[in-house]
Formats: C-alpha cells, sequence, structure tokens
C-alpha cells in the first residue's frame, strides 16, 4: 500500500487546486469534460492500480466535470457551499473514518451531534426539550420527523405501530398544502400514508397556505407546512395554523427556510414555527456544510426514539446515554455532526446571520436589476429566492444562460407560467458574483429574444 501521507498531501493540493480555479471556470462543465468521463470506465483491472495514478485521473477527469457550486455564481437550486471551517472538518471526518451509530464506536461523533443538536435548537427558535437526528437530507428528515408523528399519534389511539405495522390501525389523515414539496409527498409515500391519501389545502398566489382553507380537525391527523416555499420562498402561516390544530400534528417543512429564525431580519417569517410538533431542514444549504446533511427536530424527543429505535440485537448494547442510532432510520452512518460542529462554532451566532441576511441580500440585487431591465420578477422577494419571467422565451434564455456558464440558474413553472428560479444559497458568492451574473442572464435575454422576435 502506498504512503498514506503522500497520498493525502497529494489530495488536498489537488482539492486547493480545483477551488482555486473554480472561479474562473464556466459554472457547468462543458460537453467535452463529459464526454470525457469515459475515461473512468472500461472493464475493472485484474490487478489493483497505483493510487497516485488513481488519484491522478479522477482528477484530471472528474475534477473539469463537476458543477461548480462550490463557487459563487451557481444559482440552480438550493445547494450551499462548504465554508472553510466545515471543509477542514470533513477532511478530518474522511481520515478519522467513524461510525456514528453508538457512543461506544466513536464518542467523539456522539459529544459532537448532542452539542450541535443543543446549538441547533438555539439558534432556530425551537424548544428546548426537542429531540434530534443527522440524516441524509430533507426527504429523511421528513421521514423522520413523520414517523415520530404516525407513531405519537397511533399510540395515543391505542396502537403499537412499530409493533403492528398499519394493517388494521386507525386511519391518520394527512392535510398538505397544495404546494407541498415533492420530497414530503415521498417521505409520505415511504411511511405507507400515501402521496395521494392527503387532504389539499390551497395556496394565495405566493404559494402560502391558506389557514382559513384548513378542514376540521378530527381523529389523528398530521398538518404538514412549509417553511420557505422551493419557488417563491414564501412562508405558511404557522402561527394561525398552530393555533387551529388541536390534537394534530404540525410538521415543518423547513429544508432551507428554517434557517431563516438564525437571522434577526428574517426572523419574522419563521414566527410561530417554534409552536409545530416537528421540523426538518438541511445543514448543507444554508448553513453551508459539505453534502450530506439533514436534520430532523421532534418536540416530543421520546416519540422520535421510539419510531426509529433498533431493537432485538443482542450485540448492540445501548449505554446509559444518548445513542445516536436510535434517533435516525440508518444504524451505520457517516458523523455528520463534526461538520455542523465545525461550521457553528467557525461562524456564531452573528455569522450564521450574516451569511444569511447577505445570501438575501444578493436575492434582492438580482430582482431589482432584473425588474430594472424590464423583466417580470414574479414573486415577493422575502428571502433568498427570485423567480423571472422573460416571456414566451424564458425557456431559452434559461437554456442559453446555463451554456453561456459565467452562472447556472434554473429553471421551473409558477402558477403556469414558465420562470427562472435563481437561488441564492453560498457564502461564496459576492457583489461581483452578482454583477456579472445579472449582466450575463440581462445581454442573453436580449440577445434571444431580438434574434428570435
Amino acid at each position: 500500500m502506498e504512503d498514506r501521507q503522500s497520498i493525502l498531501r497529494e489530495a488536498a493540493e489537488r482539492a486547493g487546486v480545483y477551488l482555486e480555479g473554480v472561479d474562473a471556470r464556466t459554472v457547468a462543465p462543458t460537453a467535452e469534460a463529459i464526454a470525457r468521463l469515459h475515461q473512468l470506465g472500461g472493464d475493472l483491472p485484474l490487478d489493483g492500480e497505483n493510487a497516485g495514478l488513481v488519484l491522478r485521473l479522477l482528477d484530471e477527469v472528474g475534477s473539469p466535470a463537476t458543477v461548480a457550486n462550490a463557487g459563487g455564481r451557481y444559482f440552480g437550486f438550493v445547494n450551499g457551499g462548504a465554508i472553510p471551517a466545515a471543509l477542514g472538518a470533513n477532511v478530518l471526518a474522511a481520515a478519522w473514518d467513524q461510525n456514528a451509530a453508538l457512543r461506544v464506536m466513536s464518542p467523539v461523533a456522539a459529544v459532537l451531534e448532542e452539542i450541535s443538536l443543543g446549538w441547533l435548537v438555539g439558534v432556530l427558535g425551537l424548544p428546548e426539550t426537542c429531540g434530534g437526528a443527522f440524516v441524509t437530507g430533507a426527504t429523511m428528515a421528513n421521514f423522520a420527523c413523520l414517523a415520530a408523528a404516525r407513531h405519537a399519534l397511533l399510540a395515543r389511539a391505542g396502537w403499537d405501530v412499530e409493533a403492528n405495522g398499519l394493517f388494521g390501525a386507525p386511519p391518520i389523515t394527512v392535510v398538505v398544502g397544495e404546494q407541498a414539496h415533492a420530497s414530503m409527498k415521498k417521505a409520505l409515500a415511504l411511511l405507507g400514508l400515501g402521496r395521494e391519501r392527503v387532504q389539499v389545502v390551497a395556496a394565495d398566489e405566493q404559494g402560502r397556505m391558506i389557514a382559513s382553507e384548513l378542514p376540521r380537525i378530527s381523529g389523528p391527523t398530521i398538518v404538514c407546512i412549509q417553511a420557505g416555499n422551493v419557488n417563491s420562498g414564501a412562508f405558511d402561516p404557522a402561527w394561525e395554523i398552530c393555533r387551529k390544530k388541536e390534537d394534530a400534528w404540525v410538521h415543518v417543512d423547513g429544508a432551507f427556510g428554517l434557517w431563516a429564525a438564525a437571522s434577526p431580519l428574517r426572523a419574522h417569517l419563521a414566527a410561530g414555527l417554534g409552536d409545530a410538533d416537528s421540523w426538518a431542514t438541511d445543514a448543507h444549504k444554508w448553513l453551508n456544510v459539505p453534502y450530506d446533511s439533514g436534520l430532523a427536530f421532534t418536540r416530543d424527543a421520546h416519540a422520535l426514539r421510539v419510531a426509529m429505535s433498533v431493537t432485538d440485537a443482542a450485540y448492540l448494547t445501548p449505554g446509559e446515554q444518548r445513542e445516536p442510532m436510535h434517533y435516525t432510520p440508518e444504524s451505520s452512518r457517516r458523523a455528520r455532526g463534526i461538520e455542523v460542529w465545525a461550521a457553528l462554532r467557525s461562524l456564531g451566532r452573528n455569522g450564521l446571520a450574516n451569511m444569511i441576511e447577505q445570501t438575501c441580500r444578493h436575492a434582492v440585487r438580482f430582482a431589482e436589476g432584473l425588474a430594472a431591465a424590464g423583466y417580470a420578477v414574479l414573486n415577493d422577494v422575502v428571502l433568498n429566492q427570485v423567480l423571472v419571467s422573460f416571456g414566451p422565451r424564458t425557456p431559452e434564455v434559461i437554456r442559453r444562460v446555463q451554456q453561456d456558464g459565467t452562472c447556472w440558474c434554473g429553471s421551473t413553472v409558477w402558477r403556469g407560467r414558465p420562470a427562472m428560479r435563481i437561488s441564492v444559497s453560498s457564502w461564496k458568492t459576492t457583489e461581483e458574483d452578482v454583477t456579472r451574473s445579472l449582466e450575463a442572464i440581462v445581454r442573453i435575454a436580449r440577445v434571444t429574444n431580438r434574434e428570435l422576435d
């Protein structure tokens, strides 16, 4: 085996070169770079290859074919970058290679999870008694929270769903907004609650659930609300909904929007969210830690533990303290709390608030610049999301912007209209990045409309 130190040094050098040049390249990889990826395939070698050569091939062929969301001009999805402390912690965590299932497997992973969860509960304005878990992303965070809800509601009705399943169980009514995210519906499907077996509440022009349209709550009920619509950034009226919940379990899909609670200037958007019963969010979005890093929180920590616990395994002896695997869908998993701890420690409350505010200011600049150029901004820019229409040429403008490579913005359909979706989520984005991107978008839109008119 090659010397590990030399491999680690070479990997760090290559990673440094990649990050140093990421802002100078096109945001999307070129067609030529993608075409070269076939060089990574072929027949599996009979004998192993030199680790240094493997690393060189991966870098020389793989790096050019990446999407440059580590830079400052990627606005396609709510993908944060990785702040330096979190990136460094990720590298160290890879060297540690800890299994975060049990405390005895990794005391440091267990302790960092506990510390991070406590800090997160504070900055997100959640109840101090919350239970929490580190998962892959918002889909599994929604899954874990809804599993806890399923347990708690059926336990109240005298049914042990973990032991007996859903066959013959009392029915659970699920209420979602018209703009509920696809990951929420996927989690409902995985839990046997059904994508389509839901009551849908109408949304207003910004995608907010209309609280007055909530159905009458009767029997075991889960009400799913949003903190941060994936298109408009709008928040469902949590205070009004929670006030009407009676015995229902209110779950918040706050994949990125929940982080607004950490900013004094945006916290009003999160008003009432602390009155819910569970919350899902992502750290790889607005906390800007490396992928993957989702978070699940429940007011009733016991419900999460019972829903997720591993039983009937004599060799997995739990200790007296919190055992991470009893709060997550997975048993063996990587120690995601390490990067989250590093990010929070390096940013502090003020740094986190400033990072959120900075990206929101950039979004406002995009909206103002595009509106000044004569294009229709379709949403109230309350957070970091901007929707803009370029008229009937919108899909072609988006295609050309992506091909141009100055920046990368995605496409969506908003209330029946094709739109460009600009999500500003990275700590790396600067005023200059916004200026360059605005100039490119406006230039391309004008040329497209002129050529195709």
